[in-house]
């Protein structure tokens, strides 16, 4: 009976962790299309997601992640000057005309690539990380296994047509969540309308036409080629919820934008993101024989849930905190959990943790405080 009613808890949290079910998705004329949130990673919305589809130029999200990679790791820096091989003045698609022999900086190259979608840029920077595009497309598939990307099998870092070289809407998503969660900095090529390059000579003009349409959009990557038809990876924040949507295969520019548009308004009409936090603030634990009276206790970790709307407002907590705590604490030594409940139901416990480390008194300051107190007492 006890196995069956752990069960039974078990089911009930799990269940509860997950937002109620919303209204059904919208209609998407595309070959598939996907709504994740940003931040637990969730799916919202799905159809044909793990179908194995061309993704065009919405490839350049590896290309870019691996950079702002590269930028993070100090690899590169904004200002590193690229130059530009034959191989890379050479490419087709969409370019921004490198010549052979031009030298850029990585801050342009991005904006290149962002921007206008230049496959001549993506080769340039591939060369100059990696070696040769091919060294650097090994790179990429190793990438895409590592997040997890088990529908994509990358064969170039721009997306240009070429046999087996596939992904999917949700390992796209997958994708675009790791370059807009670890690198929020890439907004800043991303969000860009308009720009130039060359000193202001050549105009860079953004495909993403939702950085001027849709409220809130952040990026990401359009594609699009006669055989993948039009594809996009749609990013947008309201209200402190980031939301990426990806369409694959809509037939014309048109569809895939509105299809992004609904995929968003879907989600952020039906979900809401909720930071859960103690109702009241933590008060210090008091440490017996340590070197501090007392340790503060904090949340071991942010928790956010993803909620239908209707259940944002129905989140309380309840707290279990040590009344004491003996000396030595560890930093991060657990001293209690913060419950977290969505109408009454248990979903979360967030440990509570020493915030620093306290170390316990000596026999000689133990016994320095002795003789103070004797002696302050004695004294008139």
């Amino acid at each position: 009976m006890k196995k069956l009613c752990a069960a039974l808890l078990c089911l009930a949290l799990c269940l509860g962790a997950l937002p109620a079910q919303a209204a059904a998705g919208p209609e998407v004329n595309a070959r598939a299309a996907l709504l994740m949130e940003k931040s637990t990673g969730q799916v919202l919305y799905q159809a044909n997601a793990h179908a194995p589809l061309e993704p065009a130029s919405v490839t350049k999200v590896m290309t870019l992640l691996l950079i702002m990679e590269a930028l993070e790791e100090g690899t590169i820096t904004k200002d590193t000057m690229v130059p530009v091989s034959a191989t890379a003045a050479g490419m087709g698609g969409s370019q921004v005309y490198m010549e052979e022999g031009e030298e850029f900086s990585v801050h342009d190259l991005l904006k290149a690539i962002a921007v206008a979608s230049g496959n001549d840029a993506c080769v340039a920077m591939a060369e100059y990380l990696a070696g040769s595009e091919g060294a650097f497309v090994e790179r990429m598939n190793q990438r895409a296994q590592q997040l997890g990307m088990e529908d994509t099998v990358f064969c170039n870092c721009t997306g240009l047509p070429a046999e087996g070289h596939v992904s999917s809407a949700y390992d796209i998503a997958l994708m675009s969540r790791e370059l807009i969660l670890r690198h929020p900095e890439v907004r800043e090529y991303t969000t860009i309308w308009m720009d130039t390059l060359r000193d202001g000579e050549f105009q860079l003009a953004n495909t993403n036409k939702l950085l001027r349409s849709y409220q809130g959009a952040t990026g990401l990557k359009t594609g699009s080629t006669d055989t993948a038809l039009y594809c996009l990876s749609a990013t947008a924040e309201k209200e402190g919820m980031e939301l990426i949507a990806v369409v694959l295969g809509a037939p014309t520019s048109k569809d895939r934008f509105a299809a992004a548009a609904a995929l968003l308004n879907y989600g952020f009409a039906a979900y809401a993101l909720v930071t859960a936090a103690p109702s009241e603030p933590l008060n210090p634990v008091p440490v017996t024989l340590g070197t501090a009276e007392s340790v503060q206790p904090v949340l071991a970790r942010e928790s956010q849930l993803l909620l239908d709307k209707g259940a944002a407002g129905k989140v309380t907590t309840t707290l279990d905190l040590a009344g004491e705590v003996a000396a030595p604490v560890a930093e991060g030594q657990q001293l209690g959990h913060l419950t977290v409940l969505v109408d009454g139901q248990a979903v979360e416990e967030i440990p509570l943790v020493a915030q620093q480390a306290v170390a316990k008194r000596t026999l000689w300051q133990v016994y320095g405080d002795l003789l103070a107190a004797l002696f302050c007492g004695a004294w008139p």
